[in-house]
C-alpha cells in the first residue's frame, strides 16, 4: 500500500560521521540526496547540520513533506523523541529533546527510531519478508509469514522485530537489543564483543600475530578471497568465529520469536564466509544433563541466499490429509521452518524506506 502513497516523508540515516538525508515517496527516493558531517562531539555543530539538512532537502522538491522520521543509534526514549547517551554521538549525552525541536522548527510530526528496528520495518514492507512470500505463492505453498527479525553487522550488532505488520519497540524503547546478549566464545562477554568489525580485526591479528589495525573488513575479506596479500586460512576463519557468535545469537532470538530472519550492514558482504557457522548453530544440538540431545531449534533453518536450500525452504513438505468423518481434504505442512537470508534493498535503503512507512503508519 506504501508504494502508491504520494505522501513524502524526510528521512535521516544518522552515524557517527555523516547525516545522509533522503526524501521519500511511494517507497522510492526524490529530490536530491543531502549528506552532512555530523560532528559528533558537539551539539551546537550537529543540531545545526540536522536542520540544515531537512531544510536543504525540504528544498530540492516540490511537495510539502507530512513528516520527517528518521534513524539514530540507540538507546533513547524514541516514542517522545528524546535522545539519550549515544556511543558514537557523544554530544547527546545527558538527554536532548530532538524529535520536540525538529517538530517546533518544521511544523510537522517528528518520528524517531533505531536504526536496526527501521532496517528490519523497510524489510518487512518491501524486502526480504514480501519475497519469501511471493515465492512461496509460486511455489503454490499453504505457508506464509507474518514475523520478522532484521539484524545489522558492522561497527556494532544491531536488530529489530516486525511482528504481523508491526513494529516492536519495547516498554523501554529497549526491544531486540541482541547486542547484549552473552557470547558464545566469550561468555563474560556481551555478543556484540564476537559480532562486529573489531571482531573480525582481532581475530585475524590473534591468527596471525600480526597488528590488523591498519587492515579494514574490506581487507580482510580481500584476503579471504585471496586478491590481497595475507593469510587466506587466518581471514576466513574469522568470519566463522564470527559466524559461530551470530548463530548462536540468532538461535536464542529465533527460539523465542519464531521468525524469519534478514541480514544487513558492511560485513554482510563477507556472508559466504560467514553463513555455514550461523546455519551449524541454527541446526546443531544441545545436551541435557544426562547426555540426551535435542535440536537446537524447533524449526529447521535454510539459508535463503543458497538455489538449493531456497528450493527446498519454498517446496517444504506439502500433503493431502483427509479431514476425519468427512470426504474432504486439507494440505498441511509438517515442516516447520524458517529462513535467514541477506537485505534485498540495501542496509541504508531499507532504513530510509522502514522510517518512511513507520511515519505514514502512524499518520
Amino acid at each position: 500500500m506504501f508504494a502508491n502513497d504520494n505522501r513524502v516523508v524526510l528521512t535521516l540515516d544518522a552515524g557517527g560521521t555523516n547525516f545522509v538525508f533522503t526524501a521519500i515517496q511511494g517507497l522510492k527516493p526524490i529530490g536530491t540526496p543531502v549528506t552532512l558531517p555530523s560532528n559528533a562531539d558537539n551539539l551546537d555543530k550537529c543540531l545545526s547540520n540536522i536542520v540544515e539538512g531537512f531544510k536543504t532537502l525540504k528544498s530540492s522538491i516540490d511537495e510539502e513533506p507530512v513528516a520527517i522520521s528518521f534513524a539514530f543509534p540507540g538507546p533513547a526514549d524514541y516514542p517522545n523523541g528524546i535522545i539519550g547517551d549515544l556511543g558514537n554521538l557523544p554530544a547527546f549525552r545527558g538527554g536532548v529533546a530532538l524529535g520536540p525541536m525538529l517538530q517546533e522548527i518544521f511544523g510537522i510530526p517528528v518520528f524517531i527510531n533505531n536504526d536496526g528496528d527501521l532496517f528490519a520495518y523497510g524489510e518487512a514492507i518491501a524486502g526480504l519478508l514480501p519475497q519469501v512470500n511471493e515465492e512461496l505463492i509460486k511455489a503454490n505453498s499453504p505457508r506464509q509469514f507474518h514475523n520478522l527479525l532484521g539484524v545489522t553487522l558492522g561497527t556494532g550488532f544491531g536488530a529489530g522485530f516486525v511482528c504481523n505488520g508491526q513494529l516492536f519497540i519495547g516498554d523501554n524503547s529497549a526491544g531486540a537489543e541482541i547486542w547484549l546478549t552473552r557470547s558464545l566464545l566469550h561468555p563474560l562477554c556481551f555478543a556484540e564483543e564476537g559480532v562486529s568489525i573489531r571482531a573480525i580485526l582481532r581475530e585475524y591479528a590473534r591468527q596471525t600475530n600480526e597488528n590488523a589495525e591498519h587492515l579494514t573488513p574490506k581487507d580482510i575479506f580481500d584476503i579471504a578471497e585471496g586478491t590481497k596479500e595475507g593469510d587466506p586460512m587466518a581471514a576466513r576463519f574469522a568470519f566463522e568465529r564470527l559466524g559461530l557468535e551470530l548463530g548462536n545469537a540468532l538461535a536464542n532470538a529465533i527460539t523465542l520469536l519464531d521468525c524469519l530472519v534478514v541480514v544487513g550492514g558492511g560485513l554482510s558482504n563477507a556472508w559466504k564466509y560467514i553463513a555455514p557457522a550461523v546455519l551449524a548453530q541454527l541446526n546443531g544440538t544441545l545436551s541435557s544433563v544426562s547426555g540426551a540431545t535435542v535440536d537446537r531449534l524447533e524449526i529447521k533453518a535454510f539459508n535463503l541466499d543458497d538455489s538449493e536450500q531456497m528450493a527446498k525452504f519454498t517446496k517444504g513438505n506439502a500433503q493431502t490429509v483427509k479431514v476425519p468423518m468427512s470426504s474432504k481434504t486439507v494440505t498441511y505442512d509438517p515442516l516447520k521452518r524458517t529462513g535467514i537470508g541477506l537485505s534485498r534493498l540495501g542496509t541504508s535503503n531499507a532504513v530510509a524506506i522502514g522510517a518512511y512507512a513507520y511515519a505514514l503508519s502512524k499518520l
